[in-house]
């Protein structure tokens, strides 16, 4: 099946293009409030797929993605707060902007090259997921081992302030997901005698717990009685011609970065828009403006993040391998499908691959819209106080783990992970490092020992074969380019201790 043979039709569908528009409004309006962002935003909406239809359930989520990544922006620009961790870079530009002229200009141009990014996003999906996943199905278990292997390095090695609390976290979570029955020997492990771990730990529970309660106790404990204020006036989203063409350099660098670094495991969205804001200033004729309210300073960061949306998905489908916490939980909306994303997707499942990546460019559109319209709805959500959100957000979190499995057990669950990452975040552990080891472990465990029963216990099979020498290669530079990058920080930190 070629991209040009798939039937439109069933994209347009009244219930897909509704889960496309609740997807956007709650992605948008999550990622507009301080500290939750698209992860958030994801796991409160994975325990409605359970009753969706495949296609419907996943462009849900990842509508909620793509508009998170324009959410955070509207917080960094009205409040100089960022409303997630990519949005921190349009906070330079876009607060100085919204002071300095008004908050509807700045977000005119965070949303122009938002939308623009993510257009840029789903159509490198679109025209490279072919050649990638045709390389991809030449491979066997031992390179499927092996890119797990690399995105957990990546991430644990890139995203986290401590590398080693990093590592301790994968391997908690590959710990955690080897409970439940042993998928080759059908034997039991680390269930307890509890026949509701018999399946595992449930998806559905461990993220809201880790990514929602985890949050509402980190809100209580810190800052329940803040209430942001915010000027409603001057917030409508309009740029002209000239406006636009002022940043159109800007948008392509963070469209061509931004979907490249999606790609590669463990950057991210908050890695490609501070690159893309650090080559555009660099580059720029009107570098003096950056810092003080530059347009420029807000497309390019902005055009990134959302053009990473794009990239990640990539490995994702082709591979059936996440590079992120968002990514990750995606790859879940497919497993209660009972859907392996990977290289032969396409041909058991195409009509819902190119569903997805049609409804992507549909979503982007929809995202344009959507804030074109509701940008002021969200800026008066911003003035509500925490003690009013927290209760909200823990109901509606409590209800989809419940909903999703109707299992009391499950809520206990959500519960213990919650107080456990409340403590963990504090000690600087990583939860995209524990989820992505979490939902990665049964796909590393069964293609290591297959690998191995298919050898008779030889590990040349990983030393032997071209693209696992390819694979290995690049997990050496990166863990090469770690430790370059640790000792310089160490050195600089020497050097920063005052002489007694």
């Amino acid at each position: 099946m070629s991209i040009l043979d798939f039937d439109f039709q069933s994209l347009f569908e009244l219930s897909n293009l509704l889960a496309i528009a609740l997807g956007t409004f709650v992605g948008m309006l999550i990622g507009a409030l301080p500290g939750l962002g698209a992860t958030v935003a994801i796991v409160m909406l994975l325990p409605f797929t359970y009753g969706m239809e495949p296609l419907g359930s996943i462009l849900m989520l990842v509508a909620a993605y793509q508009a998170a990544e324009y959410g955070g922006s509207i917080s960094s620009i009205i409040l100089g707060i960022p409303g997630t961790p990519a949005a921190a870079a349009t906070l330079l530009d876009g607060n100085a902007l919204s002071k300095r002229s008004s908050p509807g200009k700045a977000l005119a141009y965070s949303l122009t090259a938002s939308s623009i990014g993510g257009l840029f996003g789903g159509l490198v999906l679109l025209f490279l997921s072919i050649p990638l996943s045709a390389i991809a199905v030449q491979m066997g278990d031992p390179e499927f081992f092996l890119i797990g292997i690399l995105g957990l390095i990546a991430v644990a090695g890139l995203s986290a302030r401590d590398v080693t609390r990093s590592f301790i976290s994968v391997i908690l979570g590959l710990m955690a997901g080897t409970v439940g029955i042993d998928v080759i020997s059908s034997a039991q492990r680390f269930t307890l005698g509890q026949a509701e771990l018999l399946d595992g730990l449930h998806l559905v529970a461990v993220l809201v717990g880790i990514f929602a309660i985890a949050e509402i106790l980190q809100m209580i404990s810190t800052d329940l009685y803040r209430n942001y204020i915010t000027d409603e006036r001057g917030l409508r989203t309009n740029i002209t011609l000239s406006e636009f063409r002022g940043v159109g350099r800007a948008i392509s660098i963070g469209s061509l970065l931004g979907s490249t670094i999606g790609i590669m495991p463990g950057m991210g969205a908050g890695a490609s828009a501070w690159f893309s804001y650090s080559l555009t200033r660099n580059t720029s004729s009107r570098r003096e403006t950056f810092g003080k309210g530059s347009p420029e300073g807000i497309a390019a960061p902005e055009a990134a993040n959302n053009a990473t949306v794009g990239g990640a998905l990539l490995p994702l489908i082709t591979l059936g391998i996440p590079g992120s916490a968002s990514t990750a939980i995606i790859l879940g909306a497919f497993i209660i499908h009972g859907i392996q994303p990977g290289p032969t997707i396409f041909a058991t499942d195409s009509d819902l691959v190119y569903g997805i990546f049609y409804g992507f460019l549909l979503a982007t559109v929809m995202m344009f819209v959507i804030g074109k319209l509701l940008t002021p709805l969200f800026a008066r959500v911003l003035k509500t106080p925490n003690f009013l959100l927290v209760p909200t957000i823990l109901i509606l979190a409590l209800i989809g783990v419940y909903a999703s499995n109707f299992m009391v057990f499950d809520l206990w669950i959500a519960l213990g992970f919650g107080f456990l990452f409340f403590l963990l975040n504090k000690l600087d552990f990583s939860a995209p490092a524990f989820i992505l080891a979490f939902v990665l472990s049964p796909i590393l465990e069964e293609s290591l020992r297959r690998a191995l029963l298919i050898s008779n216990g030889s590990y040349t099979m990983f030393f032997t074969r071209g693209y696992s020498l390819a694979i290995m290669g690049i997990i050496i530079a990166i863990i090469i380019l770690g430790v370059i990058s640790h000792m310089r920080r160490r050195a600089r930190t020497a050097t920063d201790v005052p002489q007694s």
